[in-house]
């Protein structure tokens, strides 16, 4: 091996060693969306849809498996319907509570300029959450662990295109009762980043954001006027809100923090098989939840959730990063533009493994997300197996791609000097741009420079190993566990948490069944 080689190779690693710690760049941190939103359908078959979801709100209802939750629609002038859990939605009651919900929202991260703005064409991206499983190449697929979903925060926070951490994946080893505790204190000490949390039961959502609180060194009443996590409520397709999702967005509303109203509408097993109808079912689920949240503290900040996608008809397996799910992401940001709330969707795929299904099936689920207007990118990192697994390879593939959206958001210039002119006539016919001024003033920041792809020609790339993209991927997810720093807490904060952990723990933890 020559010394030039030897050279190249330390300076390569070097470089990916830094890439988790890379200046500060604002238009990666806080994502603003030039382009204009894609529309699947025209306005007049918006409101068809709109109108048929109404209909099946008015006619059919929605089974509501939460008696407080049937109090309140009941109270509010909304009517029994086929059974004593069924609820019959007033449609004009239903778009004016809805209409009281922030088309924006900024949710604010404990960590400097880490607060991230959604609505409009504002996006924040979230890691993947809730697999029960954890791959890599050393070790293979198996439970996820609490260290496992520690390592995931430390290479979480080294890259700015993320700005939410998501549940990443249940640890296993960690009793049920108490698994909140140690999944809420790892992202708020590990990270600075606006952290989720589960609907698992009004005890554990309240234990949940009193870490959060602590973390944020917030009194009571600041918490409840600030938002600072999320939270999803999936509804149970088709047509029902189960008893902890009602009291997650019950609870989440009156506590002012960020609650997104996902229905889980698969077309061809839990919705219709046209896409058409899966929107209509999903639009209906949605608006059903986000009225809930309203009533429970008009003005209480939501976001409607799109996951509806398709099985294969095969096998009844999910199917994700399909054109169908892309149409589905276009159509639903044009619903949740016409309710003005912001709009969530997710980066997915179906492979098994960190390989080119994976990346072309992510590519079309982000394309749908974000050119659809997606304002809150769940599932932005890591999601493997539909989403069983969280993919150490995957997180660092999809970093990568994020990386290339936030360059594809930022603003090109054009003025005199980027124009060139100038620079065109000094090199005239048959020259070339590498030695002018123009070019050396900057060719170090005028194209995105990739943290994981390789550009190097077939023979450096051999005598480099030839090494393949989830072998790179490994290393530098490794890298950047091992480079992580925490951000900085007071100490006072972190041992009011572990204080707060120690007696409820002490207490027996959590009641998660109600």
């Amino acid at each position: 091996m020559t010394t030039r080689t030897t050279s190249r190779r330390r300076g390569r690693a070097a470089k990916r060693r830094d890439a988790a710690t890379a200046r500060f760049d604002a238009a990666w941190r806080h994502w603003h969306n030039p382009y204009p939103p894609v529309e699947q359908f025209r306005e007049d078959e918006i409101e068809a849809i709109h109108d048929a979801s109404m209909r099946v709100l008015s006619d059919t209802g929605v089974r509501v498996l939460n008696a407080e939750a049937r109090e309140m629609l009941l109270a509010a002038g909304m009517a029994r319907g086929a059974g004593d859990d069924v609820i019959r939605f007033d449609p004009d009651l239903v778009a004016e509570l809805v209409a009281g919900a922030p088309s924006h929202v900024t949710l604010h991260g404990r960590g400097p300029d880490r607060a991230v703005r959604v609505g409009g064409r504002d996006v924040g991206v979230c890691t993947t959450g809730g697999t029960p499983n954890f791959s890599d190449l050393a070790g293979g697929r198996r439970p996820g662990t609490l260290a496992a979903l520690e390592d995931l925060c430390r290479v979480a926070q080294g890259y700015d295109v993320i700005h939410m951490i998501g549940p990443f994946i249940e640890p296993q080893d960690v009793p049920p009762n108490l698994r909140h505790y140690a999944m809420t204190r790892a992202v708020v000490t590990l990270t600075d980043k606006v952290p989720f949390v589960f609907f698992r039961g009004g005890e554990a959502v309240a234990d949940a954001f009193e870490i959060i609180r602590l973390a944020h060194g917030m009194t009571e009443d600041a918490f409840r006027d600030t938002p600072v996590c999320y939270a999803v409520a999936n509804s149970n397709s088709p047509l029902q809100l189960d008893d902890l999702m009602c009291r997650g967005i019950i609870d989440a509303a009156r506590a002012g923090q960020m609650m997104i109203l996902t229905p889980f509408t698969l077309a061809g097993a839990m919705a219709p098989v046209t896409l058409a109808g899966a929107l209509v079912q999903q639009n209906a689920e949605a608006l059903a939840g986000l009225a809930l949240a309203q009533l429970a503290r008009p003005g209480a900040p939501v976001c409607y959730g799109s996951f509806t996608s398709n099985v294969d008809m095969k096998t009844g397996a999910p199917a994700f990063g399909t054109p169908e799910y892309v149409k589905a992401a276009f159509a639903s940001g044009q619903l949740a533009r016409r309710y003005g709330v912001p709009l969530r969707s997710s980066g997915v795929t179906t492979s098994n493994a960190p390989d080119a299904q994976a990346a072309y099936e992510m590519q079309m689920s982000l394309w749908g997300a974000l050119m659809g207007g997606t304002n809150i990118l769940l599932h932005g990192a890591g999601w493997l197996e539909g989403g069983l697994t969280a993919s150490a390879e995957k997180f660092v593939i999809d970093i990568e791609m994020l990386r290339m959206f936030a360059e594809l958001f930022k603003p090109v210039e054009v003025s005199e000097a980027t124009l060139g002119v100038d620079t065109i006539a000094e090199v005239g016919h048959g020259g070339h741009f590498f030695g002018t001024q123009h070019t050396l003033e900057r060719f170090e920041s005028a194209f995105y420079s990739p943290l994981l792809s390789d550009w190097r020609n077939y023979e450096s790339w051999v005598e480099g190993g030839a090494v393949d993209t989830a072998t790179r991927a490994a290393r530098i997810y490794r890298e950047a566990v091992a480079g992580h720093t925490p951000p900085p807490l007071d100490p006072a904060r972190q041992e009011a948490i572990d204080a707060f952990i120690a007696r409820r723990t002490e207490e027996g933890g959590a009641d998660i069944s109600r």
